[in-house]
């Protein structure tokens, strides 16, 4: 932690990104000196700006400090972002994120969720529940809290809640006293090559909780034998292996109402009011954590009813009667099975149109066979053009890959523009966009075209 104290100034590369902007407002509550880079302005880094952090868009070194102690950058960033580059150049000390959450969680009570999905809302869903039960703790997500509208806050206590991304090996610097994994499915072949050393990532993870800490684990992954089995609690909906689960599960007026059920305690009438049968599965991961801290099961069940979910995670954009409009960050075929179950799962009775930006050239050829048969739940998929990110073109990589492998009967490539005017034309009464580029800033058209049509 002393090293943290000796950071008066620090300057953030790409300060615009989920988990960046959770640090940069961690070290401004600390009254550092914050400032940073992002290649365009948006609503997160509005706020940044609001709460008095200078940030500059044009990528200059010219306009960087030159009296910054850290530079932290994020793996988006280019190898040869000028800025980059000029502090790497003249002896700066440079540091990736998830260096700063190492240097953070060194002296701290670590919760760290990771999984290749899942992972936001179930860290969500953990501190939340330690906030409102006034348990307290220090969070760094990796969505936007809807409670608070956040994706940081502090708290005296020394427990840290925090997101630990599988993405260039980084959770492997955090040393969890509580570790949950969610998930090892196939992702991020670019760094790690083949699905099997994503799993070997994961088990490496979970070997690191420290002695007499815990790991909770979704029942049923694959090489769950080579995970770390002390105090291993296994979770699952419906697995009937699982050590904890749901039962009497019911749907009421578009909530959920359910039972969590261990071998030696239950919770009952748990009341979660966010869509999707995944997150009961979700918010069962989080149930187990905040049971192993002994926070009692009145607080746990009022934080769960609580609980209004995570910004583009299941959110309702528009839902009056007429039309519905959910936006989902789903961007691997998993995340979108499981979206796709759990919009069926409550609109039974209607006809889905699901529009899905693809994102990132490498995981559209890594796992096409796999999107195409996810999509193919829905009644009627939308493809926009692949979502580079950090990414170049591939030859023969685009989103007709994924379409030609699908074998559903209404399915279409179009762009942004003509996707809006398809749903300017058809009004179709339920729309699920689903993404993880920039797919959420076309939210708010496709909601203001669905309230004109009316019926």
């Amino acid at each position: 932690m002393s090293r943290l104290n000796e950071i008066k100034n620090i300057y953030f590369i790409g300060i615009g990104g989920i988990g960046m902007s959770a640090l940069a407002r961690y070290f401004h509550a600390k009254g550092t000196r914050v400032s940073g880079y992002d290649r365009t302005r948006t609503p997160l880094t509005r706020e940044l700006e609001n709460s008095g952090i200078a940030i500059h868009y044009e990528e200059n070194p010219e306009l960087a400090p030159r009296d910054a102690d850290v530079i932290v950058y994020t793996p988006a960033i280019p190898a040869q972002h000028a800025e980059l580059v000029y502090y790497k150049e003249n002896g700066y000390t440079v540091v990736k994120r998830s260096d700063i959450l190492q240097w953070i969680t060194e002296g701290s009570f670590n919760i760290c969720v990771g999984g290749t999905h899942g992972k936001t809302t179930v860290t969500t869903m953990i501190a939340h529940i330690l906030r409102h039960s006034g348990y307290g703790c220090n969070a760094f997500l990796g969505g936007i809290s809807a409670n608070y509208n956040t994706n940081f806050w502090s708290h005296e206590r020394n427990v840290v809640v925090v997101e630990a991304d599988e993405y260039d090996r980084s959770f492997l610097k955090l040393v969890p006293d509580i570790a949950v994994i969610t998930a090892m499915d196939p992702d991020h072949l670019d760094i790690y090559g083949t699905p099997e050393e994503v799993e070997n990532a994961f088990i490496q993870f979970s070997h690191k909780v420290k002695p007499g800490g815990a790991l909770v684990v979704k029942s049923g992954l694959g090489r769950e034998a080579d995970l770390n089995n002390n105090n291993r609690i296994t979770y699952s909906y419906d697995h009937a292996g699982a050590d904890v689960r749901a039962v009497d599960v019911m749907v009421r007026n578009g909530s959920y109402h359910f039972n969590v059920k261990a071998a030696d305690w239950e919770i009952g009438d748990v009341q979660l009011h966010m869509g999707g049968l995944h997150n009961i599965e979700n918010v069962i991961a989080a149930i187990t954590v905040a049971r192993q801290l002994g926070i009692t099961d009145d607080a746990i069940r009022s934080a769960v009813d609580a609980f209004k979910g995570v910004r583009r995670r299941f959110e309702y954009a528009l839902n009056n009667g007429q039309h519905t409009l959910i936006d989902d960050y789903a961007h691997h075929p998993e995340e979108l099975r499981a979206l796709i179950s759990g919009v069926k799962s409550i609109f039974s009775d209607r006809k889905m149109t699901l529009v899905f930006q693809p994102h990132l050239f490498s995981r559209t050829k890594d796992l096409a066979d796999e999107f195409a048969a996810s999509l193919d739940m829905a009644d009627e998929v939308i493809l926009l053009p692949i979502y580079p990110a950090r990414e170049l073109p591939v030859e023969g990589v685009t989103s007709s890959l994924v379409l030609n492998k699908m074998k559903l009967e209404h399915k279409h490539v179009f762009t942004k523009e003509q996707m809006l005017q398809y749903v300017t034309d058809k009004k179709p009464a339920l729309v699920v966009m689903a993404g993880a580029g920039d797919i959420d800033a076309w939210i708010q058209p496709v909601k203001e075209t669905l309230e004109r049509s009316g019926g």
